[in-house]
């Protein structure tokens, strides 16, 4: 090849060479924002009527022999069921949330437990979702005439579509109220927002609970008149923290 045409390619190689070394330098090196933030949060409250009540109810049947108890527990859980089926609950609706059996020793005289057995102990506990709230009286009353003789607890809470639906209204509420806040700060210090840099979403959700134990055995006592059971309010929280870009 002719020297001037091995000069050109040397040349260009050279071109290449060089360029490839500083785009790569330049990839390297750190990029610095140079963006003035105002770092914000808001917290929005969106305060509603529960949906959906969850009801748990306890079997509890005691005697010396266990298969007895056991028995006896189960004709009774038995019984409860049916009865909350033929008042419209559906079976999804209706599981089981624990089974017990614990042996209960004799005390001697001193006060002691000693290992002689004194009878067993068969406690079944039942989970009920109500999707009608305004039944949650009606519902424990229905159970505690069957054989259920103890409430444990019970929760006014949203079913998933009415958490959702609350969240968003909460979120956005928060959204304005970290925005409200950066306007005011940015005005105060002469600057102006132009751009959002991040954003977290935070929040939390608290159901109404009641610990209704006294309530259940008040009834498996004999009461007549009827549970009343009132829902009240719920409130859905969300927060948000934003970072506004201000120039």
């Amino acid at each position: 090849m002719h020297m001037r045409g091995k000069a050109a390619l040397l040349g260009i190689a050279l071109m290449v060479l060089c360029a490839a070394v500083i785009g790569s330098v330049t990839a390297q090196l750190p990029e610095e924002s140079r963006d003035k933030l105002i770092h914000v949060s808001g917290t929005g409250k969106v305060t509603t009527t529960p949906d959906e009540a969850i009801i748990v109810f306890a079997v509890e049947t005691e005697n010396a022999d266990v298969k007895t108890a056991q028995q006896q527990n189960a004709e009774r859980m038995d019984a409860v069921v049916n009865a909350l089926k033929r008042a419209g609950i559906v079976e999804n609706n209706i599981k089981t949330a624990g089974y017990n059996i614990i042996p209960v020793t004799e005390t001697d005289s001193k006060g002691l437990m000693t290992s002689k057995i004194k009878y067993y102990q068969v406690t079944n506990s039942l989970e009920v979702t109500l999707n009608d709230v305004s039944r949650a009286g009606e519902i424990i009353d229905l159970a505690v005439a069957n054989g259920a003789n103890r409430v444990n607890r019970f929760a006014f809470t949203l079913s998933d579509a009415k958490q959702q639906e609350f969240r968003s209204q909460a979120l956005t509420a928060a959204v304005m109220q970290a925005r409200g806040d950066a306007d005011t700060v940015a005005a105060a210090i002469g600057k102006t927002i132009i751009n959002v840099k991040e954003v977290n979403v935070g929040g939390s959700y608290v159901p109404m609970v009641y610990n209704s134990r006294d309530l259940g055995m008040e009834k498996a006592a004999g009461m007549a008149v009827p549970t009343p059971i009132e829902a009240g309010e719920i409130d859905v929280t969300a927060t948000v923290s934003i970072s506004y870009i201000i120039a």
